[in-house]
């Protein structure tokens, strides 16, 4: 069984609007390795949205875009994306597939069926699959900004708070720096 591994850009006073990141070389090159390193990208609905409404024109060179972005790009069209979706039935863009059903038991047979792990990029449903106790890790990179608005990191709460012990803090040149942390058992 793969891990769900939940990864967002996230401001120091929470904020995970994909604006308000630092979007640089370094900071694409972090997240290629973390798809690299996994099996499978699950979404929900409105962040797959978002991008399928950017990154195929990337891959296919219709958009300008620096060689680390071009990579990330690149690499997500060959990458098995998963879907969460009550309302979407058609996911077109390449290698999509939907997760349709109960919730729980349609992410444990993902990562039952993906030994090298599952990347989790949408807030909303990493709240969701985090009450339901599905998530096993956490990749988050912070960003030294205070962005003074929402949305924020698990906005809708919790019922119970979550004990993460510290796997590694690495700082990048931008002043970013990518937190691992794994919940404590």
């Amino acid at each position: 069984m793969g891990l769900l591994t939940f990864t967002i850009n996230v401001t120091l006073d929470g904020c995970v609007d994909h604006q308000e990141g630092i979007a640089d070389d370094e900071t694409h090159a972090f997240f290629t390795r973390l798809m690299d390193e996994s099996g499978a990208m699950l979404w929900g609905r409105v962040t797959y949205e978002m991008m399928e409404s950017y990154w195929p024109a990337v891959a296919r060179g219709d958009e300008e875009a620096p060689p680390a972005m071009r990579e990330w790009a690149v690499k997500l069209e060959t990458k098995p994306k998963y879907v969460v979706s009550s309302t979407r039935k058609d996911f077109p863009w390449t290698n999509s597939h939907p997760i349709a059903g109960d919730l729980r038991m349609g992410v444990q047979k993902l990562k039952d069926a993906t030994p090298a792990g599952v990347l989790l990029g949408s807030g909303k449903l990493a709240t969701e699959l985090d009450r339901l106790d599905l998530i096993d890790e956490y990749k988050f990179l912070v960003h030294p900004k205070l962005a003074g608005h929402g949305p924020t990191l698990y906005q809708s709460g919790l019922p119970a708070t979550r004990r993460l012990e510290l796997v590694s803090a690495k700082p990048l040149r931008c002043g970013a720096v990518a937190m691992h942390y794994r919940r404590a058992r």
